[in-house]
């Protein structure tokens, strides 16, 4: 019998992570109606983290805390104001809008390096940066006015809290390497703390349990979120990172073409140039096409 290689498993495993990504996008937006943005991430990452700590379990894996300085500020930065600030963009913004201007993460990624880790940007990144900041004038579109700005501003922030949190991480990684999982596991339970706080402390409208929203709910807590950690574990492991870092141009391309298939949002041509233009920044900051040995560290949505 024929052997499949672990790289083509890899590569597979890419390919429905940028799929399971990309939908969740068009899921989060539909539950929208139903649920408040706070409310709604705190029930997905609560019922992430339960599903995780039952995957330590079986595994029997340690449940020992990681560092817990880094590990509650990679909560509170890439898990909870993350996701609370997407979730909020999209209760005015179209998906596909929201997911290409929170995936401007790698630009900011870059800039946090430099201010914290001290790793300069080069040549290369800062041609993304000045094709990112072109693509995101496009997309914002501001003579036509900013009437509908406070959407893109929290996808921009999200992105940037995101960058942060992979920062953070990345310095903690190179400190203390603790177990991938565990990780995982404790910076989504604090962030799931800081989540229901703010979603106890922040009036919403009340939740309307339709099966729509449970869908969503479930759908968005364990194949977007604890079933897709896993699965890019792998990737990471078995791929280079020039490689793998396709999912960070993958995702909201797939978000953007769901979005204009099942919700009808048909990007104007300012928005399609400004697509354009960030997907080349984000190759030009990862480093695709030139020699191994580029460094770019993505993470999920």
């Amino acid at each position: 019998m024929k052997r499949v290689s672990p790289n083509r498993n890899a590569l597979l495993a890419l390919a429905i992570l940028v799929v399971v990504w990309g939908y969740s996008w068009i899921v989060i937006k539909q539950v929208t109606p139903y649920i408040g943005p706070f409310d709604f991430v705190a029930l997905r990452f609560g019922l992430a983290t339960v599903v995780l700590l039952a995957v330590l379990l079986v595994r029997r894996e340690s449940l020992k805390p990681t560092p817990l300085a880094y590990t509650i500020a990679v909560g509170a930065t890439q898990t909870a104001a993350m996701q609370a600030l997407s979730q909020w963009a999209l209760v005015s913004g179209g998906a596909g809008h929201v997911s290409i201007l929170a995936y401007t993460m790698p630009f900011w990624s870059v800039l946090f390096a430099w201010w914290l880790l001290r790793e300069r940007p080069n040549p290369h990144q800062w041609f993304g940066i000045v094709l990112a900041v072109g693509g995101l004038i496009c997309i914002l579109e501001p003579w036509h006015g900013l009437g509908g700005w406070q959407s893109s501003a929290l996808a921009i922030a999200a992105g940037a809290s995101w960058a942060l949190g992979i920062i953070l991480a990345k310095r903690m990684f190179e400190r203390y390497h603790p177990p991938l999982l565990a990780f995982t596991f404790w910076q989504l339970l604090f962030g799931s703390i800081f989540l229901a706080a703010t979603a106890l402390l922040t009036p919403s409208k009340p939740i309307q349990w339709t099966s729509g929203l449970v869908w969503g709910l479930l759908y968005a807590a364990v194949p977007a979120s604890a079933f897709a950690w896993a699965l890019w574990s792998f990737v990471i492991d078995c791929l280079p990172a020039t490689i793998a870092s396709l999912s960070s141009l993958g995702v909201p391309i797939s978000a953007i073409l769901l979005a204009w298939i099942i919700l009808g949002e048909r990007p104007d041509r300012f928005e399609l140039l400004g697509v354009v233009l960030i997907v080349l920044g984000l190759v030009a900051i990862s480093g695709i096409g030139r020699r191994p040995g580029a460094k770019f560290t993505p993470r999920r949505a």
